[in-house]
């Protein structure tokens, strides 16, 4: 008995859009400058919250401190920075280059705004650390409820 095998295009399709990243992963000639300007990619984040701050360490390995420089506009925080690509070496042939230079930049959302006067930074091993305060607003309030006596009575028509 012959074995029926189901087709599926959308199988189809996924192998040939896999098959597509593989060879247009390294050729990019038509790259626009907002792909440019974020050449060394992603930047890995921690965020964590408290009643009163937002935590955040992000991983910044082989950036200098000097060269981060970090926006906080109401909710949203951004990190821009470069890496700096070190001199070249006369006589030095390289076998491998994997790691990238140049400048990168990332920003992100956080449920309410900040006070960013309050806002401080710290970078330590190539950790870069937040300790961002929540906005007086934004902050939660404890409201104490009074007895019947305390509240206002209304006149009766």
């Amino acid at each position: 008995m012959p074995n029926f095998v189901r087709w599926g295009p959308f199988v189809e399709l996924h192998q040939m859009r896999h098959a597509m990243d593989r060879v247009f992963s390294d050729f990019r000639p038509f790259r626009t400058e907002a792909e440019a300007s974020t050449e060394i990619g992603y930047i890995p984040l921690d965020v964590s919250e408290t009643d009163d701050t937002f935590e955040v360490e992000a991983a910044l390995p082989g950036v200098k401190p000097d060269d981060v420089e970090i926006q906080v506009y109401g909710d949203t925080v951004t990190i821009k920075g470069e890496v700096k690509e070190e001199s070249e070496e006369k006589g030095k042939n390289w076998l491998r280059r994997e790691r990238r230079y140049g400048v990168f930049a990332r920003s992100f959302t956080l449920p309410t705004s900040i006070d960013s006067e309050k806002a401080a930074a710290d970078f330590e091993n190539g950790v870069l650390k937040l300790h961002l305060p929540k906005s007086e607003a934004a902050r939660p309030k404890a409201i104490k409820v009074g007895t019947g006596s305390s509240m206002i009575e209304g006149k009766k028509a």
